[in-house]
């Protein structure tokens, strides 16, 4: 199975760092980072110590890319085109119970803002959006914990 990760404008460094230490161990082949998610090098070349330092390094073991604002749709509709199933992770009203889908053998996981979640041209162009089903007080989890529960899917 390859899996891969779009962190669609993700604010905090160190939950990006924590996703890539979780996409290391989890085997997934590329991380994308979209639009303004933190990259562990910026574009003056300087590495991003939160970064680094919550991976563990983990960002020279994955591969990864920046995706521009903007380019975040074309991008996925790329690997659509190569592919590679497009799942949202994201509570809307058609989402389903990620206990009620099957992982597919090409997968990128397309994981949202920490208060606004996935983009709706993002939403509007992917295969399935599934949710992890809340039982709590709480309506969702910190998007890294999110990225450790669907990542260790199979």
């Amino acid at each position: 199975m390859a899996k891969r990760l779009f962190l669609n404008n993700i604010r905090s460094a160190h939950n990006v760092g924590a996703m890539f230490r979780t996409a290391d161990g989890a085997g997934v082949e590329r991380v994308y980072l979209g639009g303004y998610t933190p990259n562990p090098i910026d574009r003056f070349n300087r590495v991003q110590p939160e970064i680094m330092k919550t991976s563990l390094g983990a960002c020279e073991t994955v591969g990864w890319e920046h995706v521009k604002r903007g380019d975040e749709v074309a991008a996925l509709q790329k690997l659509q085109a190569d592919g590679c199933t497009v799942v949202a992770v994201e509570q809307t009203p058609e989402s389903i119970s990620m206990y009620d889908y099957t992982v597919p053998k090409e997968v990128v996981y397309v994981l949202g803002n920490e208060i606004d979640g996935v983009e709706a041209a993002i939403l509007e162009i992917a295969d399935v959006v599934i949710e992890i089903p809340m039982e709590g007080a709480k309506e969702s989890l910190n998007v890294a914990t999110t990225a450790g529960i669907v990542l260790f899917t199979r």
